[in-house]
């Protein structure tokens, strides 16, 4: 695959799951990329989820969300 389409997959998976009302309550930054831990609470049920961000492009697109949503 090529990066472009590494990115619109990892932008599609981080949208889905905002979309679906998860967010994002923590970020692990490596060499390699970053780990995102998205959560949902919904009641008394928690459910976690954990995506992989290879690309530059996805960590700059999860860094623009989040600091959209700081201010």
């Amino acid at each position: 695959m090529s990066e472009y389409q590494d990115y619109r997959l990892e932008r599609e998976q981080i949208d889905f799951l905002l979309e679906r009302g998860y967010r994002i309550t923590r970020v692990s930054e490596n060499l390699s990329g970053a780990f995102l831990d998205f959560e949902l609470i919904e009641g008394t049920n928690q459910e976690w989820k954990q995506l992989e961000v290879k690309t530059p492009e996805g960590r700059k697109y999860f860094s623009t969300l989040l600091y959209k949503k700081l201010n």
